[in-house]
Formats: structure tokens, C-alpha cells, sequence
């Protein structure tokens, strides 16, 4: 094969790679847009203030230890117990490289990444290397269920 046609075949493998690319980017940010539903519907979080009863329910308070806490992969939130009947939640990823927290037991919420600890009623860091807190979420209690606010 020539310079010019190895050169010419190159391109046409970057232009589909890039075209497959570019449709895959596609396809993900249309699945991450707002649902066909409309407001409230079934894939639909309402917002603070939206005039609906808040968001999505993603626990009941009996599914939550109390001293320890249950991590929510997909909504990305850690809530805990510190006290009986008192519920607090946070970001759960980790403020020193992003990893996501795994564990929360005995009050404290670790990152397997690089054992960062922190305090699961504040969130803020008891051991490194991180050295900022967890962002707090906001949550609702009504009843026995706990809303995403």
C-alpha cells in the first residue's frame, strides 16, 4: 500500500470512529434528558420549590442503621442515622478524587479509594487525605419514607 493510500485508509478509520463516537455521545445525552412524562412523571426528580411533595422516595427510615447509613449508587447520596429519628444526607463522592463512599458504620462514612473517613453526621473529613466535607443533600422524612428533595 502507497503513503498516500495507507494515509487516505487512516482517515476514513478516524472519520467512522469519530462518527460512531459522536452518535454514542449522542444516544447518552438524549437517555439523560428530562422524560416524556412531564413534570412528576415516572423519571421525573422534582425540584425544591417545584409545588410537588419533593422527589423521588429512596428509602424508608427503617432502611436506614442508626450510627451507620446505606450509600445510593444511582442518585449518588449517602444517608445516614447519626441519632435515632435524625437523618442527614450527603454527596457520596469523595471530595479527594472522586471515588464513590462504600461504607458507613459506627458514625463514619469511608471511601475505599484512599480511606478517607468522614463524620456521617456533618460530613466532614475525620481522616485523609481528603480535606474537604461532603456536600450536603437535601432530603425530606414524611412518614417512614425518605425523599430526595
Amino acid at each position: 500500500m502507497s503513503a498516500t493510500q495507507e494515509h487516505r485508509s487512516l482517515l476514513g478509520r478516524r472519520t467512522v470512529v469519530a462518527a460512531v463516537g459522536a452518535a454514542g455521545a449522542a444516544a447518552a445525552l438524549t437517555a439523560c434528558g428530562g422524560g416524556a412524562d412531564g413534570p412528576g412523571g415516572s423519571d421525573t426528580v422534582e425540584q425544591p420549590g417545584s409545588g410537588g411533595k419533593g422527589g423521588e422516595v429512596i428509602a424508608a427510615t427503617s432502611d436506614i442503621p442508626e450510627g451507620g447509613g446505606v450509600v445510593f449508587a444511582v442518585q449518588k447520596v449517602v444517608v445516614t442515622q447519626p441519632q435515632p429519628g435524625e437523618f442527614k444526607a450527603f454527596s457520596s463522592t469523595c471530595t479527594h478524587q472522586g471515588c464513590a463512599v462504600k461504607d458507613v458504620s459506627g458514625g463514619t462514612i469511608t471511601c475505599p479509594c484512599h480511606n478517607s473517613t468522614f463524620d456521617a453526621a456533618t460530613g466532614s473529613p475525620t481522616g485523609g487525605p481528603a480535606t474537604q466535607p461532603l456536600p450536603a443533600r437535601e432530603i425530606t422524612v414524611e412518614g417512614d419514607s425518605i425523599r430526595l428533595a
